[in-house]
C-alpha cells in the first residue's frame, strides 16, 4: 500500500476510478488501488464527491496548511469499530493507565539509549552520563509509585535532555536553544515539529485499522478535538523514524540551512524542496525492512505501528503486559 504527497497547489477531483489532480502545469491521474494515506501538503480544493469517492476506496487525507502546519485528517467511515472493545479500553484506562504510561516512557528511554549509543560508540564519550541516567536512573524512578503528572515529568526531563545531546553530534546550524513547536523558531525545531507530524499521521493510519478508540489514551490525557492515542503509541518510535532521520539528513549535509529553509520566515520551516528531501528519507526508513524475532518474518516499521496496536489490544483482552516497540530487540 502507497502513500502519496502532493507538494503544489491545485484541485482534487474523481474521474472514473482513479484521483486525478489538477494544477497549473496540467493534470495528473492517480489510481486509487494500492493507495492507503493520501497527504496534501498546501492548498488543495476538492468537494464532497470527491471525498465519498475516497471514503469508499478507504483512503485517509491528511491536510497542510501553506505553511506546512497540520491541519487535520479526513477519515473514511470507521469500519474497524467495536462497542465492546471500546467500553473495556475505557475500564482498562481506568485500571492500568499509570502502568501502561510508565511503559511508553520506558520505551522512550530505551529507544533514546539506542540510538545515541551508536555516537558514543564512535567516540563521543561526552554522551556517557546520559546514557547511564537513561539505563539506570531513568528506570529506577519509574519504579517507584508515581502519579500520571511526575511520570509526564520524567518525559519531560528525558527529552530535554535528549535535545541537549545534539551538541556533540550535529552542526551548530542545527543546534537547539529550547524545543518550540507552534510555530518552529529555528531549523531543528522545524525537522522535529514536521517529522512528528509525520509519524502523527502514520500512526492515525495505522490505528484506523484497529478495534481501538482513537480518543482513549493512558500516557497523554484524552482530550476533546484529537486522537491521543496516536500520541500515545508514536512516542517510542520517535527516536527510531524522526530523529535518526534528522541525523542522517544533517550529518551527511543532505539537508543545508540556507538551501532548504524558508529564509522569509528566519529558516523556521522547510522549503518545498527540504520537504521532499526529509519525506524520501523518512519513507525509506519507516518501509525499512527486518526480521521481526517474534513472527519469524521480515516486517518493517510502518507495521510495526499497527503491531503497537494489536499489542495493546492484546494488553486490553487478556491483561498481558504491554510492551511498547524496542529498537534493540526489533519487537
Amino acid at each position: 500500500m502507497k502513500t502519496r504527497y502532493i507538494f503544489s497547489m491545485g484541485e482534487l477531483k474523481r474521474k472514473d476510478n482513479s484521483i486525478a489532480f489538477k494544477n497549473k502545469k496540467g493534470t495528473i491521474y492517480l489510481p486509487i488501488e494500492n493507495i492507503r494515506e493520501l497527504y496534501c501538503l498546501n492548498e488543495v480544493s476538492f468537494n464532497t464527491k470527491f471525498l465519498d469517492f475516497i471514503s469508499k476506496a478507504g483512503i485517509v487525507i491528511h491536510l497542510f496548511n501553506y505553511h506546512g502546519g497540520y491541519s487535520g485528517t479526513f477519515y473514511p467511515k470507521k469500519s474497524f469499530i467495536s462497542g465492546d472493545l471500546t467500553i473495556k479500553q475505557s475500564y482498562y484506562h481506568i485500571e492500568n493507565r499509570i502502568k501502561i504510561a510508565k511503559s511508553i516512557v520506558q520505551g522512550i528511554a530505551n529507544n533514546i539509549h539506542e540510538v545515541l549509543y551508536h555516537y558514543y560508540r564512535h567516540d563521543k564519550k561526552e554522551l556517557k552520563p546520559l546514557l547511564d541516567w537513561l539505563k539506570n536512573d531513568v528506570k529506577k524512578t519509574l519504579q517507584k509509585e508515581l502519579n500520571i503528572k511526575q511520570i509526564l515529568f520524567i518525559e519531560g526531563q528525558i527529552w530535554s535532555r535528549f535535545y541537549d545531546s545534539f551538541k556533540h553530534f550535529l552542526d551548530k546550524d542545527f543546534l537547539m536553544n529550547k524545543r518550540v513547536k507552534r510555530p518552529p523558531d529555528n531549523p531543528i525545531n522545524a525537522l522535529i515539529s514536521f517529522g512528528n507530524t509525520l509519524l502523527y499521521t502514520k500512526t492515525l493510519s495505522a490505528i484506523y485499522q484497529t478495534h481501538l478508540n482513537q480518543s482513549i489514551s493512558f500516557l497523554h490525557s484524552p482530550r476533546e478535538g484529537r486522537f491521543s492515542l496516536s500520541l500515545d503509541l508514536c512516542e517510542v518510535f520517535k527516536p527510531i523514524l524522526v530523529f535518526r532521520t534528522i541525523f542522517d539528513l544533517v550529518n551527511r549535509k543532505k539537508l543545508r540551512v540556507p538551501k532548504h529553509f524558508d529564509k522569509k520566515l528566519n529558516f523556521a520551516l522547510l522549503n518545498d524542496e527540504g520537504k521532499k528531501i526529509f519525506i524520501e528519507a523518512f519513507e525509506d526508513r519507516i518501509s525499512e525492512t527486518f526480521l521481526h524475532p517474534k513472527l519469524k518474518r521480515k516486517t518493517t516499521y510502518g507495521h510495526c505501528l499497527k503491531l503497537e496496536g494489536y499489542k495493546l489490544i492484546k494488553s486490553i483482552l487478556e491483561d498481558k503486559e504491554f510492551k511498547p516497540f524496542s529498537l534493540k530487540e526489533k519487537m
